[in-house]
Order: structure tokens, then C-alpha cells, then sequence
């Protein structure tokens, strides 16, 4: 839809608060944000989430439904860089609430202070889906969580300084809980640490990295681009000489290139959870790693 019949149809709507009275109404475009978020701000936050957990947050399908929820919104989260750049800043434009536009004190970059990685050194189109500042799937490291949280929490200070203690107290208490998980997740997958696996696409950069484990090619042979004939003929030549046991890949890739290769070599198939709410069993962003560390080691043993 174009942002014209958005801007027309929201018109049409009208501009309707549901809101209770001193709750902290937000919006973010993924659910990993809306997760955070509800853990720091708990009952003083009302948070709803643009983009589901089951879908690739690059492409996301303006509703006029999602700029009514930006209108009423005192605080927008955004994961940032260029991950949501086809859709959110037109739907903030569209919204004309300049609480939450970029610079106010009700936007928030929950991306700022991470430290990135795959940051291209150049720009070559020919290369596929090169993001221009960096891999954006930088909360798929729990430990960047405890950075998203911080940027989340100075946000919700500056719409309510008058809950920084209550929010800061749940930020601790966030913290904490990451730290005492990262042990379990850590101990978990410790005795597969330099394991050898295929990614269909290259958005695990920063869990790979945090946990030890070793990517060794992606089913696409470039980013966005489907897998090839020929690069299937490549991963199943590298599954086989490295003894690889799993290709790991999200909800919204289709897995029958994946198949060719485990029917051609045995290789286990695993659809990772990309984001929360991507299976109904995944509701917090500490069940994201429960998730996903308990998939990986058991396919792992």
C-alpha cells in the first residue's frame, strides 16, 4: 500500500486512544524489542510489536493499523542500522506524532552502544544484501540484550523520569537474569564449542560468535540471493569432507533447498527461532536462547 492510502485510510479512522491513563504506551517493530521492554517496564508500559516473530523483519507490510498505533505512541523502539529501513520510516512519517520521531526523547536506537559486526569496508552492490552499517541481528547475542535494555530504559526515563527508580531496579534485575542464564546457555553448549554448521542465511553472526560455534557457508551463495544449483553442489561436498551434523536456518526460509542437501548427506535441518514469538512456546527474550540452545545441542549430540 502506498504511503498516500495510508495516510488517507488512517484519516478515515480516525485517531482512536485505547490507552489507560499513565500507562506508557510503546511501540517497537520486533518482538525481541516488545520483550525487552515489557521486562523493564513491566505494568507501567503497554508495548505492541509491528513486525511478528515468525516473519523477516526486513519485509514488513505497512498497515494503517500499525501508524494508529504510532499516533498514540509516547515511546518507538527501533532495532535500527538498516534492518527495518523499507517500512518503519515510512510509517513514522506517516504517524505525525513528533514525540517518537528521530531525536525526540520518545525514539529510541536500541542498536546504539553495540558493538557490530560484519561492518563492510566497502560498498558493492554485487555482493547481494550488504548492510551498510554492519549485521543487524545483533540481539540474536543475549549478552547485547543487557545493551538493548539499557537504551530501552533510558528511553522510558526520559517520557517518565518520574519511574527511573522503578525502572532501573528492573533493569538490574534484567541484567542479573542474562548473567545467570549465560551460564546455563554457556555450560550447555560448551562441549560443541568450534562445531561446524551451515547457515541458510547470514543473520547469525552474533550468536555464533557469543557461543563459540563455527559457520562455515550459507545455503544462499551471496545474501537475498536463493540458493543455487551449483552452491548446493558446494554445501554438500562441505558437509560431507567437514562431517558437518546441521543446517540452521529461520521461520520464514523455506527449507526445500535444505532438504536436497540432508537428503543427499544426513544432515539435520533446524529451524532456529530468529526472534520471540516465532513458535508459541517462545514468549520472552530469555526463552529466544532457551529455544534455540536446546534445539542446537540436542541435533549437536
Amino acid at each position: 500500500m502506498s504511503t498516500k492510502k495510508l495516510i488517507a485510510t488512517f484519516f478515515l479512522l480516525g485517531t482512536f486512544s485505547f490507552s489507560n491513563a499513565g500507562i506508557i504506551k510503546v511501540v517497537a517493530t520486533t518482538m525481541d524489542m516488545k520483550s525487552i521492554a515489557e521486562l523493564i517496564g513491566c505494568e507501567k508500559i503497554s508495548a505492541t510489536s509491528i513486525a511478528t516473530g515468525y516473519q523477516n523483519p526486513h519485509f514488513v507490510d505497512p498497515k494503517p493499523s500499525y501508524i494508529i498505533n504510532l499516533t498514540n505512541a509516547d515511546l518507538f523502539i527501533t532495532v535500527g542500522l538498516d534492518l527495518e529501513a523499507g517500512w518503519s520510516p515510512q510509517l513514522l512519517a506517516s504517524s505525525r506524532n513528533s514525540k517518537i520521531q528521530k531525536g525526540a526523547n520518545g525514539y529510541v536506537d536500541a542498536s546504539v552502544g553495540v558493538n557490530l559486526l560484519q561492518v563492510p569496508s566497502s560498498l558493492n552492490r554485487g555482493e547481494g544484501d550488504i548492510h551498510v552499517y554492519g549485521n543487524p541481528h545483533y540481539w540474536l547475542d543475549p549478552l547485547n540484550g543487557k545493551i538493548i535494555a539499557r537504551n530501552i530504559c533510558n528511553g522510558l526515563e526520559k517520557v517518565s523520569p518520574e519511574n527511573k527508580a522503578f525502572f532501573e531496579a528492573n533493569l538490574v534485575k534484567f541484567n542479573s537474569t542474562i548473567d545467570a542464564k549465560m551460564k546455563t546457555w554457556s555450560a550447555a553448549i560448551a562441549p560443541f564449542k568450534g562445531a561446524k554448521i551451515i547457515a541458510y542465511h547470514n543473520e547469525w553472526c552474533y550468536f555464533e560468535t557469543r557461543f563459540g560455534l563455527h559457520i562455515v557457508d550459507f545455503m544462499e551463495p551471496k545474501p537475498g540471493i536463493p540458493p543455487t544449483p551449483s552452491q548446493l553442489v558446494k554445501i554438500i561436498n562441505e558437509v560431507k569432507t567437514n562431517a558437518i551434523k546441521v543446517i540452521i536456518s529461520s521461520p520464514y526460509f523455506t527449507t526445500s533447498s535444505s532438504d536436497v542437501v540432508k537428503n543427499q548427506t544426513g544432515v539435520k535441518v533446524l529451524t532456529l527461532a530468529n526472534s520471540v514469538g516465532a513458535f508459541d512456546t517462545i514468549k520472552t527474550y530469555y526463552d529466544l536462547f532457551d529455544y534455540n540452545i536446546n534445539l542446537l545441542t540436542a541435533a549437536l549430540k
